[in-house]
């Protein structure tokens, strides 16, 4: 994969066998997030989803710490946007909405303090798995702002209103068991095992399924959280099954389960999507309330 060749400051990306690691890579300020972290971000997820090769993202942490947050190294003026007015973007909602409209599953493997946009960021990936070392907290009301990366949208639809407003609301730390029973997590690992655990379920995905049919999937199941109601699914996978249905990806599969042999789909995502995608009109950044 190209991403091989290139060199970030504050992350690090490689890939084998379909799997694309990302890891934050600020050890030192427990891979703390600052703007730079942002860019590199978007570069690596940009690069990924350009890359056929690359089937899942599992993205971890360098270190002892998942991401503590924020890097507030410049003190009491570390959220200091007024120079920007209505049209400063929250960097860590940069991040969290590139992860949302990403083809690729995202996985995340938890493996120390997640604190604050370390937390909110890991919300719109599709899975996370923790270290039993990992802690959360989404501590934005201890800081005096509010839940950043979108975490607004995203947390009550991971653990429900009433379990999202309690974390929020209190700001507190807890660690991986609470974030299991919440269903923050998918499943808490001891350290040795939590990496393996989360390569094992990428490449579960990337060896026995389609790459263009996860793409839509996961759009499909992302995009429907906020419809009233099941028709618009219904509308929907009725359209995207008329389209696909006949072409290889779904011929190889059936061939492939009577011949009882692992299946290889040729479909790529970069050139072989149905004509109704993307089906949705993508949200541009505007202030609030113009």
């Amino acid at each position: 994969m190209q991403e091989q060749e290139r060199e970030y400051e504050t992350v690090r990306a490689e890939a084998a066998d379909g799997i694309l690691t990302v890891t934050l890579n600020r050890p030192e300020k427990l891979n703390a997030f600052n703007p730079q972290m942002m860019r590199d971000l978007l570069d690596v997820l940009d690069a990924a989803d350009a890359d056929d090769e690359v089937r899942v993202v599992v993205v971890t942490g360098a270190g002892r710490g998942f991401c503590a947050g924020a890097d507030v190294s410049s003190g009491g003026a570390s959220f200091d946007h007024r120079k920007a007015g209505a049209w400063h973007r929250d960097t860590g909602g940069r991040v969290a909405l590139r992860i949302f409209s990403c083809t690729k599953p995202v996985i995340a493997a938890i493996n120390g303090p997640a604190a604050g946009v370390g937390a909110s960021m890991t919300l719109p990936m599709d899975i996370r798995l923790a270290s039993t070392s990992a802690k959360f907290g989404f501590v934005f009301a201890r800081r005096g702002i509010v839940p950043e990366s979108a975490a607004s949208w995203f947390l009550p639809r991971a653990v429900g209103m009433q379990r999202a407003m309690e974390w929020v609301a209190t700001g507190r730390v807890f660690g991986p068991d609470e974030a299991l029973a919440a269903g923050l997590v998918r499943s808490v690992h001891p350290p040795e095992e939590l990496l393996p655990a989360a390569y094992e379920l990428a490449r579960e995905i990337a060896e026995n399924t389609s790459a263009i049919s996860v793409a839509l999937s996961r759009q499909m199941m992302w995009r429907m959280l906020g419809e009233p109601h099941p028709m618009t699914a219904h509308r929907l996978d009725s359209r995207i099954m008329s389209q696909i249905g006949g072409g290889p990806d779904p011929t190889e599969g059936i061939e492939s389960f009577l011949a009882k042999r692992p299946p290889a789909f040729p479909g790529r995502v970069s050139k072989d999507m149905p004509a109704i995608y993307p089906w949705w009109q993508e949200e541009e950044f505007r202030p609030f309330g113009e």
